[in-house]
């Protein structure tokens, strides 16, 4: 059979990014912290390009897929409209909000690493709202991955009405995800994603043990960074080593890229313990690199490296 359409349900963003070549703490006064008024001039700016469905999809592309990328953008989209036609990425899933702009992260970071991050959502407020004409449901696998919340859980329910198997990755949505709503979007996936903390999460907005958990999703798949990743299932668990980069840059954008790579494996009928390792082996490329988008490799490349630590 051939590989199965695969479609992201996400964000896209614009990470922007700036250096304070100081200290936080030097320029907030504790006992002043009511009255709060501080400017941090920083060294630059620099703009990359960001968000889940963004980041997934980029490193999909690099394996050679074509993903079909559901979310919204603003009136400011055309640099990512422009990145996104050179990977050759369909944009037919994009709707444009014209009178917002795309969703942008403002990361401010001072020399003790301390971070002051700005989030405005702009179009992600709004419901991207495709529908599925042509799509096949039994060539089609999915993701819902962190957007607006009311994608999130519109996107789930179409994909367990037309039979289109999905994975829930509700990462940093996790906090202001309703607890029924988070519980709905769990119940039917056939796999939730996320790392260990977000797992100790879900468990306490839904008050559901892993074993409750399994009730609702046949598989959970815990990624644990430079630990690698756990299959637990109702038969037991399975762990799996991280491949190891040649050098850590930046852990940001690494459970996108895991995604990617298990996505990829998935799609291709390939077993569950060899996608999960080409996750892991994708999520080495994008730690090695300073963005999330920044990491490159031909598909040999992936290959020899997946065969150099899985064997």
């Amino acid at each position: 059979m051939p590989p199965k359409q695969i479609v992201i349900s996400g964000s896209l963003a614009y990470d922007r990014i700036m250096d304070f070549p100081g200290r936080f703490a030097d320029h907030i006064l504790p006992e002043k912290i009511h009255i709060l008024s501080v400017v941090f001039m920083v060294d630059g700016l620099k703009e990359k390009f960001g968000g889940t469905a963004g980041n997934i999809a980029y490193s999909l592309a690099l394996l050679g897929e074509k993903p079909l990328i559901l979310a919204t953008a603003g009136r400011d989209f055309d640099r990512y409209e422009a990145r996104l036609n050179e990977l050759g990425l369909p944009l037919n899933g994009i709707l444009r909000i014209e009178e917002e702009l795309t969703a942008g992260a403002y990361i401010t970071t001072d020399q003790a690493d301390n971070q002051i991050t700005a989030f405005n959502p702009g179009a992600m407020n709004f419901v991207s709202g495709f529908r599925f004409e042509g799509i096949d449901p039994g060539n089609t696998l999915a993701i819902v991955s962190p957007s607006g919340l009311d994608d999130m859980l519109n996107y789930s329910r179409s994909f367990k009405k037309r039979g289109i198997p999905y994975i829930f990755d509700p990462g940093q949505s996790i906090p202001a995800q309703p607890p029924d709503r988070l519980a709905e979007m769990i119940d039917g996936a056939g796999m939730l994603i996320c790392n260990d903390y977000e797992l100790e999460m879900i468990m306490k907005a839904t008050g559901r043990d892993q074993n409750q958990l399994l009730e609702m999703t046949p598989t959970l798949l815990t990624t644990l960074g430079e630990q690698g990743s756990r299959i637990t299932t109702r038969d037991g668990e399975v762990r799996l080593s991280a491949v190891p980069p040649v050098q850590v840059c930046d852990p940001t954008g690494a459970g996108d890229a895991y995604r990617s790579g298990l996505l990829k494996g998935l799609a291709e009928g390939r077993p569950l313990e060899e996608s999960a390792r080409m996750g892991s082996t994708c999520a080495a490329y994008a730690v090695e690199q300073y963005g999330t988008q920044e990491h490159a490799f031909t598909q040999t490349e992936f290959w020899a490296r997946y065969q150099a630590h899985f064997g």
